[in-house]
């Protein structure tokens, strides 16, 4: 496909060749006459996908004409970093400085930006809470605001700058509303929800890098919270038959400590912390003495400080949380020989971000998994409940009720991981 197919102008046709771009990305094609056409529109990507270049393009193409008295276009990002990556991208494409466009973020004077904003721009690029101090200090007019933007809404959420997102965009009440993602979960939805259109169109791009390496049967669950992925993992392994040999991966000996304390009853030995934070506590400083040790089933493990730990003929690797760098990650999961191994990962929305990244860089989806009917889920912001005693508190614990599913994770065509793990453990083990 040619870039005449999205019926850009000569000039930007000229600008984009000249950088490089000869033939659009998928999210262009699919989003771009959307976008000309005035249309609400969520655009889900990977990195790398055109996200931004999309709409650049858009953004010089719908405002057409130049130097007006108050800004037409504003676009949110989640840094400083991103606001100059933008920048750079329209310095790209807008030749001849047809438009005027200034960056806003934390780097400079509120009284010098001020300034810049009143003496004339075409384009706003901004972090979202700089942007809402200069709009509450009367600087920033957003009456005249025609496309409003939010690009890497998913890192937004991360940093919590959802409120003023919010109010930004109810203030340009007559704009046209476009946000970009590489993830869709509840809690973003819950922040573009007040200001999208019911008519608002969702296109997704998912575009898999090529297979690099063979990697272990994957798994993935979705869960709202870390209280949840507890309840969850203390769940999991009272399947003591499945589960024989477990490590479980969290990022600090702090969390580890925690992770240990959430199993109440367990029999001696059985879940230790591999170099515990305090001495008292049971663990290992070898990780060969867990495995030769047939009385000891989980070993929980912190990446914090941790060097090269050999886990080959443990069957199963659990990561509770996700680890900074996905190398960490993808390094304990690639496969050796002919081993039969089940890798679990869980996450939360907020993590979703880097589970896309892992499943970019090793080429395949991890299989989302049914939640178990009998896990309780936590909502995190429901006040927590005053029990009359110790006792009730454990019985609540136990006798836990599992909110409604949601319509994602109603899945009729996965087994639950219990019973794909027995699969595999009893191939393994070559029993019938």
């Amino acid at each position: 496909m040619s870039l005449d197919k999205l019926k850009l102008s000569k000039p930007l046709v000229a600008a984009m060749t000249d950088a490089g771009f000869l033939t659009p990305k998928e999210i262009q094609s699919r989003t771009m006459s959307r976008i000309l056409g005035g249309q609400d529109v969520i655009a889900v990507g990977p990195e790398g996908s055109g996200k931004t270049t999309t709409y650049v393009l858009a953004t010089l193409m719908k405002l057409k004409y130049a130097f007006e008295e108050a800004p037409r276009a504003l676009i949110l990002v989640p840094d400083a970093e991103h606001v100059d990556h933008v920048l750079e991208q329209f310095k790209l494409l807008n030749r001849n400085n047809t438009f005027r466009i200034l960056g806003i973020d934390s780097r400079g004077a509120v009284d010098t930006q001020m300034n810049e904003i009143t003496d004339g721009c075409d384009i706003i690029v901004a972090v979202p809470d700089r942007a809402r101090a200069l709009y509450l200090k009367l600087a920033l007019n957003t009456n005249k605001i025609q496309l409003f933007i939010v690009d890497n809404a998913e890192l937004i959420v991360k940093k919590g700058l959802q409120l003023p997102v919010v109010e930004l965009a109810n203030s340009a009440y007559k704009s046209q509303h476009v946000v970009f993602t590489e993830v869709i979960h509840e809690k973003l939805n819950l922040m573009i929800s007040p200001f999208m259109k019911d008519s608002t169109t969702t296109i997704e791009v998912d575009e898999i890098g090529e297979k690099q390496a063979e990697v272990y049967q994957q798994m993935l669950y979705q869960v709202p919270n870390f209280r949840t992925k507890l309840n969850l993992l203390t769940l999991l392994l009272n399947d003591t038959e499945v589960f024989d040999k477990v490590v479980v991966f969290v990022n600090t000996r702090l969390t580890a400590q925690t992770v240990y304390k959430n199993f109440n009853q367990h029999k001696e030995g059985e879940i230790s912390i591999y170099r515990s934070l305090f001495f008292d506590d049971k663990g290992y400083d070898d990780i060969e003495d867990f495995k030769d040790n047939p009385g000891a089933r989980v070993l929980i493990v912190a990446n914090e400080n941790l060097e090269e730990l050999d886990i080959q003929g443990i069957p199963f690797i659990l990561h509770l949380e996700l680890p900074e760098q996905k190398e960490t990650l993808i390094q304990r999961i690639v496969k050796h020989g002919d081993e039969d191994v089940v890798a679990i990962t869980f996450s939360t929305d907020i993590e979703l971000i880097e589970v896309k990244k892992i499943e970019q860089a090793i080429g395949q989806k991890l299989e989302v998994m049914e939640l178990p009917e009998d896990l309780k889920v936590v909502d995190a912001a429901a006040k927590p409940k005053k029990k009359k005693n110790a006792e009730e508190d454990e019985d609540a614990d136990r006798g836990a009720a599992f909110h409604e599913k949601k319509a994602s994770n109603l899945k009729n065509y996965n087994y639950s991981a219990g019973t794909k793990a027995k699969m595999t453990y009893k191939n393994k083990k070559g029993l019938s």
